[in-house]
């Protein structure tokens, strides 16, 4: 079993504080293990009796009677009483649970749903609830609104690669090249072969996220643009792109006519679940944000490549993915940097340039600015990587990393290089 400590620690220090604990994320990226295994573990090693652990599985039909909001609470409500002390609530997979009519209230539009029975164990003094849900109610972004500002929620992102590292069985060298290829789901450390890995990713995609996306939105036709759509964000992460942009694709190479305001929305849709993020560009001299074109990442490599049947395994893109994912999963605020220059043409015209910083990462009043660069062995290449770095005119650490095995150094202008595997497994890389 894979110790997840980043988000142990969470659940931890966030324990007995008042608030429902709310664990989201990507499908099958390992809460229901995080927290009816590892979290209950620490629970019991900790001195509290199992007698003061209340877990329930609605997705277990021998528990769907508890699907009804009015019978869980029920439920749960009697064994916090027959507990008597001070007791944890675990459910797993509330989303199951239904949205009834109210039957104490004449309202036809008055309804009852989990939040309600959640936001009703709250008000008892010996209750510290927490709760999961792997399907598309509880993968948005709103649901920290509808327990109206009483949770807190806690982000479980597939496996760093530092877990995967860690976890990873063969040639250790060998480590990146298999997690920029099939990813950070942990069932896949558990399959041998690349039909196994591939099938399963597939299939994830397929039956599990385009299918909730489906259900939660309730979108009954264009289900093949929804399709196409994610098949051309994993073509171009990495790339600047806008909803205009994404619609004129569609028109000049699938010959479908779809809105820009369409696109947007289903955009949209595929963040709040999760699987994709919007990186927006920031103008570092101007200190102001850029609307559009922005960069959309895959939260998890080897489903983009799922997505792609693995024909374009394209490292320096997938490099970048890794990066990105990895910063937002370590609490940076992450976005794509501009830095806009006065330079000649060819004919000695005076004209404005604009050179991009992959990542210009912020965290309180710390500030780093990143490059990503698959190798900078030719001069050239390396005064074309750090030329946007050179130009930004303020002290905050630089960094190039470069998929080369090296040992950190700083060169003449402060600017850090450093090896992709070293960024990646150093939580202190940053000083």
């Amino acid at each position: 079993m894979l110790p997840r400590t980043q988000y142990l620690n969470k659940l931890i220090q966030k324990k007995d504080n008042g608030r429902v604990k709310i664990i989201t994320g990507l499908r099958r990226c390992g809460k229901s293990v995080l927290l009816f295994n590892l979290y209950k573990g620490y629970l019991l090693e900790s001195g509290v009796s199992s007698s003061q652990i209340i877990e329930l599985s609605l997705d277990i039909l021998a528990n769907a009677k508890y699907r009804n909001p009015i019978e869980l609470d029920k439920y749960i409500r009697e064994q916090i009483t027959n507990a008597g002390n001070q007791c944890y609530v675990l459910i797993d997979e509330i989303q199951f649970v239904s949205v009834i009519q109210n039957p104490y209230c004449d309202d036809p539009n008055a309804k009852i749903s989990f939040v309600d029975v959640v936001l009703g164990f709250m008000q008892m003094k010996n209750v510290d609830v927490y709760v999961t849900g792997s399907n598309s109610r509880m993968l948005s972004t709103d649901i920290l609104t509808q327990f109206r500002d009483r949770g807190d929620e806690i982000r479980v992102y597939p496996l760093s690669f530092g877990e995967f590292y860690d976890a990873f069985e063969g040639d250790k060298r060998s480590a990146w090249q298999e997690y920029y290829t099939y990813g950070g789901m942990p069932v896949i450390l558990s399959l041998e072969s690349h039909e196994e890995k591939s099938r399963y990713l597939r299939d994830l995609f397929n039956r599990t996220y385009l299918n909730d996306v489906i259900e939660r939105n309730r979108i009954s036709n264009h289900t093949e643009v929804l399709s196409n759509l994610l098949d051309i964000l994993a073509s171009g992460i990495g790339s600047l792109t806008n909803p205009y942009k994404i619609s004129n694709t569609f028109l000049t190479e699938r010959h479908i006519s779809i809105a820009p305001d369409t696109i947007d929305r289903y955009l949209g849709y595929f963040m709040n679940a999760f699987l994709i993020q919007k990186a927006e560009r920031y103008d570092v001299k101007g200190r102001k944000y850029i609307k559009t074109p922005s960069k959309y990442y895959y939260s998890d490599p080897g489903l983009r490549n799922a997505r792609l049947n693995f024909r374009q395994i394209e490292e320096n893109h997938l490099m970048e993915n890794v990066i990105y994912n990895d910063l937002v999963r370590r609490g940076f605020d992450v976005d794509v940097g501009v830095v806009e220059i006065g330079t000649k043409d060819n004919e000695g015209k005076k004209i404005r340039k604009q050179l991009e910083v992959d990542f210009v990462v912020n965290r309180g009043y710390n500030r780093f600015y990143i490059q990503s660069a698959l190798s900078i062995a030719d001069p050239e290449k390396r005064q074309q990587e750090t030329e946007s770095l050179r130009r930004i005119p303020d002290s905050f650490k630089k960094l190039v990393v470069v998929k080369d095995y090296l040992n950190p150094y700083c060169d003449e202008h402060g600017i850090v290089y450093v090896g992709i595997e070293q960024f990646l497994l150093d939580e202190g890389v940053f000083g």
